[in-house]
């Protein structure tokens, strides 16, 4: 890997642990709506929320990229259902994405990044909507492409062909480096790029997937694969 220019880095379970962050931010808006939006809560238990969730999702197919419009669309569709329409949307929004950029670094990583923003090119990829100025960390990226603004998710090429333009070397000198076999390694190896597999749990690798041209626990291995001290 000694010709690699750009690090291109998925964010939620590669920096940190995203399920309790979701967990906790669903619970949080669940709380406020409670509060301040009664009618919602009482027609609405949490199940009954999940199964909201799934028919937009299965309404809205060719927007299921952008995290952020099935959530406000989630929302409003509660809001119409209790009667209290679209209007509080974006402040009940607020207080879930505030709660969702409430994250906690693996330890490794900020040390990490650091040292590897000072010999590459760092792009942040996501399928999510994380916000790296709220997180503050976003000085240790050159750039951030996301689902929603490329209009298409990991593993599609597209996210990766615009993660590979805004770092500026060729996708043969870019490396992605993510949690997810499908999402990150495969998407990554079947746009030209090459990959490494964070496994930290110690999983074996799924056959059925392109093999990563490296594999570290965490993202502090990463600066002994790539010779960073």
């Amino acid at each position: 890997m000694n010709n690699i220019r750009t690090i291109t880095l998925d964010l939620d379970d590669t920096l940190w642990a995203i399920h309790p962050v979701i967990k906790r931010a669903e619970a949080r808006l669940y709380a406020w709506m409670s509060d301040n939006y009664p009618r919602i809560t009482e027609l609405f238990d949490p199940d009954d929320l999940l199964e909201v969730r799934s028919q937009v999702m299965a309404e809205h197919k060719d927007r299921s990229h952008d995290l952020t419009f099935l959530r406000r669309t989630i929302l409003a569709r509660l809001g119409a259902a209790a009667g209290y329409g679209e209007h509080y949307v974006d402040e009940a929004f607020a207080v879930f994405i505030e709660a969702r950029n409430e994250v906690t670094l693996f330890p490794e990583a900020r040390p990490a990044l650091e040292a590897l923003s000072e010999r590459f090119s760092i792009i942040a990829v996501t399928n999510g909507n994380a916000d790296l100025e709220k997180i503050g960390i976003r000085e240790l990226f050159d750039d951030v492409i996301s689902a929603a603004m490329v209009g298409a998710a990991k593993p599609a090429r597209p996210i990766f062909d615009m993660a590979v333009k805004a770092g500026g070397a060729s996708a043969d000198r870019t490396l992605h480096v993510g949690d997810h076999p499908l999402y990150d390694v495969q998407g990554a190896r079947d746009a030209g790029l090459r990959a490494v597999w964070v496994n930290r749990n110690g999983d074996n690798w799924p056959c059925e997937y392109h093999s990563p041209d490296g594999e570290v626990q965490h993202l502090g291995e990463l600066r002994d694969l790539l010779g960073v001290s």
